[in-house]
């Protein structure tokens, strides 16, 4: 998560991907659930499927993207960011381990 740009999202099937654990989306959510309230790690640029917030804490999560500079619609009281028209591309690293893994 600290490696995501300022202005920009991922959903928590790309950190899963990025970890090297496809498929893994709950797990991450999970973890995020449990970080250390000291650290600030920016877990609101962390989005569910398709670019929606998380019901509990979205109107936090759509302050502080909007100061980033992200577009965050609302609908009563559902909140989405535009998704990105690709994912970006995984380091090469990742992507040769990811290949010898299969």
């Amino acid at each position: 998560m600290r490696s995501i740009p300022r202005g920009e999202v991922r959903s928590y099937s790309q950190i899963a991907l990025y970890a090297g654990r496809p498929g893994a989306a709950r797990g991450v959510g999970r973890e995020m659930a449990t970080l250390p309230s000291g650290r600030e790690v920016p877990w609101w640029r962390v989005t569910r499927a398709g670019g929606l917030l998380a019901p509990l804490v979205a109107v936090e999560q759509a302050r502080r993207l909007r100061a980033e500079g992200v577009t965050v619609e609302q609908r009563g009281q559902t909140y989405r960011v535009k998704p990105a028209a690709e994912p970006p591309a995984l380091p090469a690293a990742r992507t040769k381990r990811l290949r010898r893994a299969r």
